[in-house]
């Protein structure tokens, strides 16, 4: 796999105040990178100097193998776009609004028309062409701006909490649509987030961010396996618990969480401590199954959240716990709020931080 973009030693400040130091990172074509990182931590920054919006005060930007100076700068914009975070449309048609970068560029009409109806598409918004796009709200907004950046067909998209404060209806049309045009036309694209759950399905690969450098990189399933503390010191990860640890004479550890709640871990800790145990890693059940599992909990539904092919539940046993299954298993154990279930989790699948 070829390398799209690379910043070699990148630095930023503004006014004295160091935002990105020494930032290396490889992006190769066809992948999802997912930023993620806590507010204030770079990330936007370091997509507006990816965008060539922004220029690095100490570094280099390489784009398809050319380096970034200040005669191809505008060559190489035109290569990639951005999406921001806070929308911001031009007081006409949704049509027009789509239809303005290729127009610019000075497409055929019946290009122009072809490529909007299919970005439309791709968002939902088809149907709305003549509605004026300041008069849509909030989360349809967000999704014809990213129309506006589908539709220029560029090598590299670049967004910026592209579902952040969306309902989930919304959201979901936004990653259904990055995740098709990443899949259907090998689109790049690298995207600012702080959601948790969006990291875990959308990238290929995550960049851990914070306090203006990439802590650590890798596929999702090793950034939330190993769970850094860097990691757990800003997200809101489900299944993260404190409590005190004790070794046992087979040489696991007990951890109680208080409320009744105790778990067994494979390593050897004793004292205070913090666990995780992935969502993925806990198999529910309606009645308790006969397994190899150290730890099985029983407790009530709380919360069910459909995420599409997925369904998050979050079940209190004690200590709330959030578990993800198929919805075809959902429907098939008829599962609702309040009904009473178990968890079971092998005692390696229990990692303390």
């Amino acid at each position: 796999m070829s390398c799209i973009a690379e910043l070699k030693n990148v630095a930023k400040t503004f006014d004295g105040i160091v935002a990105l130091e020494n930032i290396n990172l490889k992006i190769d074509e066809g992948e999802i990178l997912a930023l993620l990182g806590p507010n204030g931590s770079g990330k936007t920054t370091l997509l507006k100097i990816l965008a060539f919006i922004e220029k690095p005060t100490e570094g280099e930007v390489h784009f398809c193998g050319t380096k970034a100076v200040n005669k191809n700068m505008e060559q190489l914009r035109m290569q990639s776009t951005m999406v921001f975070q806070r929308t911001a449309l031009f007081s006409t048609t949704v049509y027009k609004n789509v239809a303005y970068g290729l127009r610019i560029r000075k497409l055929p009409k019946n290009d122009i028309e072809e490529r909007v109806t299919k970005a439309l598409r791709l968002v939902k918004l088809e149907g709305f062409e003549r509605r004026p796009a300041k008069k849509l709200s909030g989360g349809e907004q967000q999704r014809l701006a990213l129309a506006r950046a589908l539709v220029l067909n560029t090598k590299l998209l670049l967004l910026d909490e592209p579902t952040a404060n969306l309902d989930p209806k919304n959201a979901s049309i936004i990653e259904e649509a990055i995740a098709t045009v990443n899949r259907e036309s090998g689109t790049t694209v690298v995207m600012a987030t702080h959601n948790m759950f969006q990291a875990r399905n959308l990238p290929d690969r995550i960049a851990l961010v914070t306090n203006g450098r990439i802590d650590e990189s890798g596929t999702p399933v090793e950034v939330f396996g190993r769970l850094s503390k860097t990691l757990a010191s800003f997200a809101a990860v489900e299944n993260t618990f404190a409590g005190d640890a004790e070794t046992t004479e087979e040489g696991t550890t007990i951890i109680d969480l208080g409320n009744d709640v105790r778990i067994e871990a494979t390593a050897q800790k004793h004292g205070s401590v913090s666990v995780f145990i992935s969502p993925e890693d806990i198999i529910l059940s309606k009645n308790r199954l006969a397994s190899s599992a150290r730890n099985v909990l029983k407790g009530k539904i709380t919360e069910i959240s459909d995420r599409g092919s997925v369904v998050r539940l979050r079940v209190d046993v004690g200590k709330p716990f959030m578990v993800q299954i198929t919805k075809r298993s959902f429907n098939e154990m008829g599962l609702n709020l309040n009904a009473e279930v178990y968890l079971a989790f092998k005692a390696s699948s229990v990692q303390i931080i």
